[in-house]
């Protein structure tokens, strides 16, 4: 149906390597990213943060049109994704999870069928099926 790319690019290697990524819209062009970034607290991008937005914009966007088909027009939908990287022996790491928390406000909406359909829409997330890491929904309808 869509195929969507970024490139990213490393000059040098290590701990001293700089990396760059660029999306095809262009909504980033030669971000930096690089070991300050992902480890510490450096200005740039991360994997892990860039996943974390695709994984909260993706499920969001889900939950927002399973409310549509449902007959709801009004409110808003807030959701903040942790993504969690953990080294997993010898100098290796692994993502093991993306918890995903969810404030929305919908008018008319009872607790029955928000959890419902937030619980659907994370299951139906294309970002959730690709991810293999664990994956939870924190959902508050407030």
């Amino acid at each position: 149906m869509t195929t969507r790319t970024a490139t990213a690019r490393y000059d040098g290697f290590g701990k001293e390597g700089k990396g760059h990524i660029t999306t095809q819209s262009g909504v980033m062009t030669d971000q930096y990213y690089g070991f300050n970034t992902r480890f510490e607290d450096g200005k740039g991008t991360n994997p892990e943060e860039l996943i974390a937005a695709a994984h909260a914009g993706c499920f969001t966007m889900a939950l927002s049109f399973a409310l549509a088909r449902a007959g709801f027009s009004e409110g808003s939908l807030e959701t903040k994704a942790a993504v969690k990287l953990e080294q997993d022996g010898e100098g290796g790491f692994t993502i093991t999870r993306s918890d995903l928390t969810l404030n929305a406000s919908v008018p008319g909406l009872s607790q029955g069928q928000f959890q419902a359909l937030a619980d659907g829409a994370h299951a139906n997330c294309p970002v959730s099926k690709l991810l293999k890491a664990e994956s939870n929904l924190d959902a508050t309808l407030g």
